[in-house]
């Protein structure tokens, strides 16, 4: 049987079968974003909720996997070598996941960086722009009486879209025909924006129809539809 005693999140979350890749995250645009490449990929995989409203990613045994405290993390038993993998931050676990497998990526290589710089454009850019409308549309920051911050954040939310509607004219995902880990890093994010952080109206989203038709193709896919739930929030 493989053993993760070596990782203190283990204990935390123990594994009912440590022979398959263990997920530690929650549905949230990062978090679900490796969800969805394991469904997509159909790697086996335990998933484990990580409350980050019980603010669990910020417990010793998390930290130990991942120290920036925030989900989602992974342990892939059958890491390189043979030896079992810990990793954190979305992105790097999705390109582990392409190298893995050899898929969700295109193999010529000039093409591999150009679907790599679009997941970094995703963290860089689209992540925590989106969030920060988020916090000041939505949440706490909502209160705040200079509205200054939310018309920054928004009318740059809003440029970030424009530069997905340019990219997206004439193609079906960010990569042409391939369906990549590039369109996986941002489907969830632009969701969000438009749903659960209820911006739509905010940013204009219905200015935007390649944006909206590429978002309404990705969450057509039955992998994203399950991924999108995993794990279950309980």
């Amino acid at each position: 049987m493989t053993d993760l005693s070596a990782f203190p999140i283990a204990t935390r979350w123990p594994a009912s079968h440590p022979d398959r890749i263990q997920l530690y995250s929650f549905p949230t645009p990062n978090g679900v974003k490796v969800s969805i490449a394991l469904e997509e990929l159909g790697l086996p995989y335990e998933a484990h909720a990580v409350n980050i409203g019980k603010k669990e990613s910020w417990t010793p045994e998390f930290l130990s996997l991942n120290p920036n405290g925030k989900i989602p993390a992974m342990i892939d038993p059958d890491g390189p070598g043979g030896r079992p993998i810990g990793l954190f931050e979305s992105g790097a676990i999705l390109l582990y996941l392409t190298d893995k497998t050899g898929r969700l990526i295109p193999a010529d290589p000039a093409r591999r960086y150009e679907t790599i710089q679009w997941v970094f454009f995703q963290m860089a850019s689209i992540g925590p722009m989106f969030g920060q409308v988020g916090f000041f549309h939505k949440f706490a920051g909502r209160e705040i009486a200079d509205k200054r911050p939310l018309a920054r954040y928004r009318d740059e939310s809003r440029r970030l879209i424009g530069v997905l509607e340019t990219r997206l004219k004439g193609r079906s995902w960010i990569m042409d025909d391939d369906y990549t880990i590039a369109d996986i890093s941002m489907l969830g994010w632009v969701r969000n924006l438009i749903g659960f952080y209820e911006a739509r109206e905010l940013v204009g989203f219905d200015d935007f129809r390649n944006v909206a038709a590429w978002l309404e193709r990705g969450l057509a896919r039955p992998a994203v539809q399950k991924g999108l739930n995993i794990p279950a929030r309980g």
